[in-house]
């Protein structure tokens, strides 16, 4: 009922500006001769139309906002006896299954007499308790439109300074979105650090950093054998840095000769057309490149590996040939792979802004020297475009280091200390959707070192970032 009134909300909206626009118009033209208004009518409307929708947006927001609670206790507060009488968790799903069959949908629990009797009554006032709330806060809305409507329709004058007012509310959104950000960072940052703290109570930090087992585990009984389980992360951070190395491998030369081509070789149709669908895998979701490691690149892999080593095995590298024998579809090196694919469009249009961004006068400064363009892009381009570069090369590490998907459908769960691109690892960001898939208790050691484990990719991924722009502020070159 709420998004039904919106229409009507947005209607009034449109008329208090039409309203205030007119209205001021009309004071102005009563201005004697020689005097003006300070501001114009179109700006009074505005100043009309917020003080009409901004009060109503307010009241909806509230309603929706505090009214689940208040429908839920007074949902309960007028339950028969043996309703009140349940554990709270069992009267949830009571006045849950009440509200579904209220609404026409089938109970989802099987309820015992007298329960069973009761659910169509109960769904039907617990209907009726949300249909109340929902007028009450369309009618809140609609009084605090008409309010603010008739506040703002008396202060619309021609000496009044609807400009700067409306500045002022167009200041102080931009302003709560700011904070909003600040805050959305501040609050995230201020999680990890509070469940970190609780995690490393119970584990030592260099346990966490150093140790070479990661085995967490929830103790079922007191005196289960192995109950505290393996915390040292070291493992994870090897997957991590292995499958980022191989991405690098294949992203930063790819992305950067695809940069230099498009900028100095190519010509202004092929670039037109071939940069918009480099940079289309940009958009592509990242469990479709999951997908097409696990499909498409593991199987070949296998396949290859599988191959090179019946070649071998009887011979004198038979160890060798044994071993490829037995590659599986998951390994490090398809991760790697196609990671580095989905990170070339972001090196190659990262370094292709900042080569355009050289200035035309050093292409043409060594062409007047005699350079080739070849020796122009070594000796001169690259050069200056080198700190750029290095920090976008920085921040695809950063990129690669926080992936999550083509990890976990290419690289599998292992945690395995090696630096094996045929091996299975895992990385950080897979180990922390694995600890907080499923219903989970955040008072137990395995659940909270997920929470020290995104504390520390957080403060990696950070230190790239910085390490990046002081890459770039310390070693950019100003050229005249």
């Amino acid at each position: 009922m709420t998004w039904l009134f919106l229409p009507i909300l947005i209607a009034a909206a449109v008329a208090a500006y039409v309203g205030g626009r007119v209205l001021a118009s009309r004071r102005a033209r009563a201005l004697p001769a020689g005097e003006r208004a300070h501001s114009r009518p179109g700006q009074h409307g505005a100043y009309a139309l917020i003080w009409t929708a901004v009060p109503a947006l307010v009241v909806l927001m509230a309603a929706n906002v505090f009214a689940p609670d208040i429908e839920r206790q007074l949902t309960a507060s007028g339950a028969p006896e043996a309703v009140q009488q349940l554990e709270p968790f069992r009267r949830e799903a009571f006045f849950a299954d009440a509200r579904a069959v209220g609404d026409g949908r089938p109970a989802v629990q099987i309820w015992p007499a007298p329960y069973a009797e009761l659910l169509p009554a109960e769904g039907r006032r617990a209907a009726r308790i949300s249909q109340m709330l929902s007028l009450g806060g369309i009618v809140g809305a609609s009084l605090a439109a008409l309010l603010g409507a008739l506040f703002v329709f008396g202060q619309i004058r021609p000496g009044m300074r609807a400009r700067n007012r409306v500045e002022g509310w167009i200041v102080g959104l931009l302003f709560a979105c700011s904070a909003v950000a600040v805050l959305t960072t501040v609050g995230i940052i201020a999680s990890l650090i509070y469940d970190s703290i609780r995690f490393f109570a119970s584990v030592p930090i260099a346990e966490f950093l150093f140790g070479t087992q990661w085995s967490p585990q929830t103790a079922i009984r007191a005196d289960q054998v192995g109950s505290t389980g393996a915390f040292g992360a070291l493992p994870l951070f090897a997957g991590t840095f292995l499958i980022m190395l191989i991405a690098m491998a294949v992203a930063a030369p790819v992305g950067l000769f695809s940069a230099i081509y498009l900028s100095e070789y190519a010509g202004p149709v092929f670039r037109a057309t071939v940069k918009p669908v480099l940079e289309i895998l940009a958009g592509v979701p990242t469990v479709v490149y999951g997908f097409f490691a696990a499909l498409t690149v593991g199987p070949a892999f296998r396949e290859f590996f599988n191959g090179i080593g019946a070649l071998l095995v009887g011979g004198p590298l038979n160890g060798l040939g044994q071993y490829l024998m037995l590659v599986q579809n998951q390994m490090a090196l398809v991760a790697g792979m196609v990671m580095g694919i989905m990170l070339i469009p972001f090196v190659s249009s990262l370094s292709d802004d900042i080569i355009n961004a050289v200035p035309q006068s050093l292409r043409d400064g060594s062409y007047a020297m005699g350079a080739t363009k070849s020796e122009t892009v070594k000796r001169v381009l690259l050069p200056a475009a080198l700190p750029g570069v290095a920090g976008a090369m920085l921040l695809a590490m950063s990129r690669a280091i926080g992936e999550t998907m083509i990890v976990t459908m290419a690289a599998g769960l292992a945690a395995r200390l090696t630096m094996n691109p045929l091996d299975t690892v895992t990385t950080v960001t897979v180990q922390i959707v694995t600890l907080l898939t499923g219903d989970q208790e955040f008072n137990s050691a395995k659940t909270l070192s997920a929470f020290g484990l995104g504390l520390t990719l957080f403060l990696v991924t950070l230190v790239l970032n910085i390490v990046a722009q002081r890459i770039v502020q310390t070693y950019r070159q100003q050229y005249d």
